[in-house]
């Protein structure tokens, strides 16, 4: 019997590497409400973008999701404002623009990068006014918050990326906001969390404030705008500064994995098409577009029976979902065309050079042989 090639597998942190962080917890008898770790973490993650011209200030938050939520309500547009947001991305995009008061506006995308660009923004507002930004930098592939920041400066508009998957890979614009996450399934997992990027001090203080009930520090704590718990704990930080400790070794293990990965692919399957994407990233991810005549939940239950685990991210796109039918800025034909051919395949750290050959020779038999679709 085959082994089954699954589809991901997180690379989190060892315990005995967590385990310091952790005594420093018990010691400090703090495990929440802006800790000694969490503040760490902060200033570890803020440095990190040392190597750009201005200060960046870090905010963390207790996911993701409340990251974008909190983000947006910290623009203060007005009540039901729309929010340009590609198609192709997770449901948390756009139901964080729904609990942030606001509405979504779904857009097209790039068919090369499979991004919302600032090009496709302009024209979308040509069409239909719209209050604030949410690229995406899906799979992983960075937005180009230079683009962004121009956009916002000929425009007026804010841009806040959803960049949940893309550390290591998308830096902060002068004006551009950056959110990402640090959910297990990430390059940088801390099991669960996520923080907002950004230049202004006092854009961070209002997302400080909204993420403790909206409870603002800097007058005695008083309320003006209603926040929520949206804190990191002191153990999630411990997680995440572990991870942070093991980063350079897991970024150059991802990136050189990806590399042999996608090359083999398009040797040994050239009809293939690859996200257009800076080749010496970081990615959790390795997303395919199948030929033409090819359809990715057919190749994926076609896999399924060689046990090789796939996913079709984001299928259905945004307006296949009930909740979000209405929210379409008009026809999507990029992104009605990319889910209905992209296919996930295994990525991960365990992954063995045997395994990604498999995966591949299994994928080309079934390229070759499959009839197309109708």
């Amino acid at each position: 019997m085959k082994n089954i090639i699954k589809l991901l597998v997180p690379e989190m942190p060892k315990v005995e590497q967590i385990l310091p962080y952790w005594q420093q917890i018990d010691e400090n008898r703090w495990y929440t409400n802006f800790g000694p770790l969490v503040c760490e973490l902060e200033d570890r993650l803020s440095r990190s973008f040392s190597r750009e011209p201005t200060k960046v200030h870090v905010v963390s938050m207790a996911n993701g999701t409340c990251a974008l939520q909190i983000a947006l309500e910290a623009l203060r547009l007005r009540k039901a404002g729309r929010v340009l947001v590609p198609g192709l991305t997770f449901v948390a995009t756009a139901t964080a623009i729904i609990r942030a008061g606001l509405t979504p506006l779904i857009s097209d995308v790039d068919p090369n990068s499979w991004l919302l660009t600032p090009a496709i923004a302009r024209a979308a507002l040509a069409e239909t006014p719209f209050d604030a930004v949410m690229p995406v930098a899906t799979y992983g592939c960075p937005q180009d918050v230079a683009g962004w920041d121009l956009f916002t400066a000929e425009t007026g508009i804010p841009v806040v990326v959803d960049a949940a998957g893309a550390w290591g890979n998308q830096q902060v614009g002068l004006t551009t906001k950056v959110a990402f996450s640090l959910h297990a399934t990430k390059a940088l997992g801390g099991g669960e969390g996520g923080f907002v990027a950004a230049r202004h001090h006092a854009y961070g203080q209002s997302m400080r404030a909204l993420s403790n009930f909206g409870i603002d520090a800097q007058s005695g704590g008083l309320v003006f705008d209603a926040g929520e718990n949206g804190k990191m704990s002191e153990y999630h930080a411990a997680v995440a500064l572990a991870a942070l400790d093991n980063w350079p070794t897991v970024a150059d293990t991802r990136r050189n994995l990806h590399q042999r990965y996608a090359t083999r692919l398009l040797e040994k399957i050239p009809a293939l098409k690859l996200q257009v994407k800076p080749a010496d990233g970081v990615y959790s991810l390795m997303l395919v577009l199948l030929p033409p005549g090819f359809r990715g939940v057919d190749i994926q239950l076609r896999l399924l029976g060689e046990d090789i685990e796939t996913r079709r991210w984001y299928c259905p796109p945004l307006h296949g979902h009930p909740a979000f039918q209405a929210c379409a800025a008009g026809p999507l034909p990029v992104v009605d065309l990319l889910t209905e051919r992209l296919l996930g395949l295994p990525f991960h750290l365990s992954l063995t050079d045997a395994d990604i050959e498999r995966v591949i020779d299994c994928l080309a038999d079934l390229l070759t042989n499959q009839p197309t679709a109708p």
